[in-house]
């Protein structure tokens, strides 16, 4: 099972990240889209859960929850914009991942068996950030993620 992360693209879909994302059973977007355009273009690739960031203010992004839990190969992934906006005990919840954007740098860090990903910038390049999308592999029920360069 792949499941492409993807974050913070401001309204830019960069073909380097579609490529990325190719062969995804399912794309988890967290937040800051940008635009719905963007959202159609990753539904294209795979079934998408999305959740509305702060620069998503139109009308096309009020159907988008802050906060949405995934369910893939009997994990469940907690997916939200700002990590400071977690809301629960990941461990306690039965939560495998949380799956986070905001802050433009990718990071994959384990806490208490809890993997906590931040898929960084797919979006324009922010400062000297680098420019991001992730990937989480689900191997005989194990999680095994990894930050993808695009640039």
């Amino acid at each position: 099972m792949a499941i492409g992360v993807i974050s913070d693209t401001h309204g830019l879909l960069r073909a380097e990240a579609v490529e990325a994302l190719s062969g995804s059973e399912l794309i988890l977007h967290a937040g800051d889209l940008g635009s719905a355009e963007v959202l159609r273009a990753l539904e294209r690739i795979a079934p998408v859960v999305a959740v509305r960031g702060n620069v998503d203010l139109d009308e096309w992004a009020k159907r988008l929850q802050p906060v949405e839990v995934a369910e893939c190969a009997e994990k469940s992934f907690y997916i939200l914009h700002r990590l400071a906006d977690l809301d629960l005990k990941p461990k306690a919840a039965e939560i495998a991942a949380v799956i986070y954007g905001h802050s433009h740098q990718p990071l994959i860090e384990w806490r208490d068996g809890v993997l906590f990903f931040n898929p960084g910038s797919a979006g324009p390049r922010r400062f000297s950030l680098p420019v991001t999308v992730g990937r989480i592999e689900i191997v005989d029920g194990e999680l095994r993620p990894e930050i993808i360069h695009l640039l």
